[in-house]
């Protein structure tokens, strides 16, 4: 999971996919934490990603290096929304109390489980760990 966490924090937008129905959904998203031995995730639970998260928690998530490495991460996700997870995303990104605070109710926080994350380049190489 650290190597993950250090990808994404690395390379600070990256994709998240969804499924509306049947059709792809693609957002760029950029805060990502540790919480609680999870890679944690936050949103704003009246936006539409939610909703679908919500309505189908199978998620991918892709982003790049400036070397042209990738990660692919996929996985379901949990909601995880407590007081305690919100002041741990406001301290790890104190930027997101213009948006949130622990007491609204639509800051959301959540992890992927059972996730399976993998590194590929552009010379063939890849590699896939799981947590």
């Amino acid at each position: 999971m650290n190597e993950v966490l250090k990808f994404l924090t690395d390379n600070p937008v990256f994709y998240i996919a969804t499924v509306d129905g049947d059709v792809p959904k693609v957002r760029p998203f950029g805060f990502v934490m540790e919480y609680e031995g999870k890679l944690c995730f936050c949103t704003n639970n009246q936006k539409d990603v939610y909703k679908q998260l919500k309505a189908n928690p199978n998620v991918e998530i892709s982003t790049t290096s400036k070397t042209g490495e990738w990660l692919r991460l996929k996985g379901k996700v949990v909601f995880n929304t407590s007081k305690q997870s919100k002041q741990a995303a406001l301290e790890a990104a104190p930027a997101l109390s213009k948006m949130y605070s622990v007491d609204d109710s639509i800051f959301e926080i959540f992890y992927i489980e059972n996730a399976e994350a993998t590194f590929r380049d552009f010379n063939g190489g890849f590699r896939t760990i799981q947590f």
